[in-house]
């Protein structure tokens, strides 16, 4: 008996040990958050998430509603096609939304599952899959006729990369340029921003836990977590989705409620079919028209030496580095991305004509 109490009395007094660490961690998220918080926040007052343009409903070849936006300049003679990444929606691209508008005629979309689109079946994920929804964006959205600059972050990038893979003869004709962002052609896993000794664990950990979080009362309890992490989900976003320490907490707050809105089962789908991604074989074919590659510097999720391991597999590509920017560069850093895409644009343009002059 005398045992039992001195065990127990440890074990009470481990537990309050536990507790109390747990409480201070807690009270030093709160206090980290709340000092950020106070600083000067330029982003504050900017109307995320409201920009909208003229909807448009494409049916992907398996059934899938896909929800695409026209927005922009309607006699513009170039029109650029946004394709956002993975567990976020057409809602991220706000700055080019509102900064491209006088410049051409834009089209966003949200990839299946994602967004507003319609839910996939899950035997249908696939990047190749995503390349094939974008092939129904474009006979949907492009005037007949039209010509196109295409942009992907992330997985974006991925999509087009697999549509150049399916469909080459778009480009050089329909397809006059290219713009890929925080993005790679294979070997992603996004375990980047663990400590290097941790990423093998991570990359075979991370798909069964994700399997295993995705169905019935799991997911429920995943989403539950999800939507009680508070200032700990601040905190890890800004740390793992960007690379400036003096972001905006406005900018890291709608990114946090973007990825959010994305079902756990989604997450756990796509996240196996990045692992899957391998279109190397594309990138002969993007690099027939006038492309750039950008990457943050500070990318903890698709390395920057990636990216330009990409730049370098592209005929004529240019590689872009941002410093102080992370995976997130096109809120972080969006005049630098915005004024890359009127770049390409125009480069696009003059290659185009110049294409057209007769021999």
């Amino acid at each position: 008996m005398a045992r039992w109490r001195r065990l127990s009395s440890v074990a009470g007094v481990a537990a309050g040990i536990a507790a109390a660490s747990a409480g201070a961690m807690i009270a030093a998220e709160k206090v980290a958050v709340g000092r950020i918080r106070l600083r000067p926040d330029p982003a504050r007052d900017e109307p995320f998430g409201l920009l909208r343009g003229r909807p448009v409903m494409v049916i992907a070849e398996d059934g899938v509603p896909l929800h695409a936006e026209v927005s922009g300049r309607e006699d513009a003679p170039v029109t650029i096609v946004f394709c956002h990444g993975y567990t976020l929606s057409q809602e991220v691209w706000h700055y080019q939304r509102r900064d491209l508008a006088q410049d051409a005629r834009l089209v966003f979309w949200d990839q299946r599952s994602h967004g507003r689109s319609g839910r996939s079946d899950p035997a249908r994920v696939s990047i190749e899959q995503l390349g094939r929804d974008l092939a129904a964006v474009l006979a949907v959205t492009v005037p007949a006729g039209g010509r196109v600059v295409l942009v992907g972050h992330s997985m974006g990038g991925m999509t087009i990369m697999a549509l150049a893979d399916e469909q080459p003869e778009l480009f050089g004709g329909m397809v006059i340029g290219v713009v890929l962002i925080s993005t790679a052609s294979h070997l992603v896993d996004g375990t980047g921003w663990l400590p290097a000794p941790l990423r093998p664990i991570g990359r075979w950990a991370g798909p069964a836990v994700l399997r295993a979080s995705s169905g019935g009362r799991r997911a429920e309890l995943a989403e539950r977590i999800r939507a009680a992490a508070g200032d700990l989900a601040f905190l890890s976003m800004r740390f793992i989705a960007f690379g400036d320490p003096g972001v905006s907490p406005t900018v890291v707050d709608f990114l946090e409620r973007v990825i959010r809105a994305t079902p756990v089962d989604v997450v756990a789908d796509f996240y196996l079919a990045l692992l899957e991604h391998d279109k190397r074989i594309s990138l002969t074919t993007i690099g027939t028209v006038p492309a750039v590659v950008l990457t943050g510097a500070d990318d903890r999720l698709i390395a920057p030496d990636q990216a330009a391991a990409l730049a370098a597999a592209i005929p004529g590509a240019r590689l872009v580095r941002v410093p102080e920017a992370g995976h997130m560069v096109i809120l972080e850093r969006p005049e630098v991305v915005t004024a890359e895409i009127r770049s390409l644009v125009a480069e696009a343009t003059q290659a185009a004509a110049g294409r057209r002059r007769p021999a």
